[in-house]
């Protein structure tokens, strides 16, 4: 079987197996889960094949299912599991932005839908939002309608996160629609006429999308005076461990 097994469980963590074909991308998920107090990763395998394997053969409380696998989409893994008796809870970790998609994945049972890349913050969110759902749900019975939606409530609202000071959510939603746009990287000149806002609030909303692991930054070479620096969307995990493609 391809794929890694996870150290021992620790002592009351929920397990998480990791189904990621890429193996940077399955790696840096598997740290990003041990770094969450109360989860370990028991298994990261890259295939759908061999997560309904992994399943017979261990206890899993939590998958993190990459969409997009070698041997067929992650849904009809789900399904198959689904079928087998297995009670695995399962966030989709895909680049799929489809809304149909993601309304296939409810409709399936998947409980949380995280797309890449994605930073520690935000899967950290996910699984202590999971975490709390099932805490809310160890009981034998709902005292009532409150009770019942507090706990769906844990599961599907997150928190919008907290931009630093200066940022706005529909400028930074219009800069990385340009910076995904520019297949050849881009410039903060070219990202301020784009969105039209002034070079230096380009330049700062580039730099966090750099901060939060969603683009890179490298120096443009071949003009007259200091190089620019150009930004790329970041299609998978930078340097610095930051969310999969």
């Amino acid at each position: 079987m391809s794929g890694t097994t996870g150290r021992n469980d620790a002592a009351g963590a929920s397990r998480v197996l990791v189904v990621e074909d890429d193996p940077i991308a399955a790696a840096a998920h598997a740290l990003y889960v041990e770094r969450v107090a109360g989860f370990t990763v028991v298994g990261t395998v890259h295939s759908g094949g061999d997560a309904l394997r992994f399943c017979r053969q261990h206890p899993v409380d939590l998958v993190l299912l990459d969409l997009h696998l070698p041997d067929g989409h992650g849904l009809q893994v789900v399904q198959a599991m689904r079928a087998a008796g297995h009670t695995a809870d399962v966030i989709a970790v895909t680049s799929a932005r489809d809304l149909g998609v993601v309304r296939q994945a409810v409709s399936a049972g998947v409980v949380q839908y995280l797309l890449k890349p994605f930073t520690f913050p935000t899967l950290r969110d996910r699984l202590d939002r999971w975490a709390r759902f099932r805490r809310e749900l160890a009981g034998g019975e709902a005292s009532g309608q409150d009770e019942v939606d507090r706990a769906l409530a844990s599961l599907r609202s997150p928190e919008s996160p907290v931009l630093p000071k200066g940022l706005s959510g529909p400028t930074l939603e219009a800069v990385t629609t340009a910076l995904r746009e520019a297949d050849d990287g881009i410039s903060a000149n070219a990202a301020a006429a784009a969105v039209g806002v002034s070079r230096i609030t380009a330049r700062r909303y580039l730099e966090h999308l750099v901060d939060t692991g969603r683009a890179v930054r490298s120096p443009q070479y071949g003009q007259v005076g200091r190089p620019e620096l150009s930004y790329r969307w970041s299609p998978g995990p930078g340097r610095d461990g930051r969310g999969g493609s």
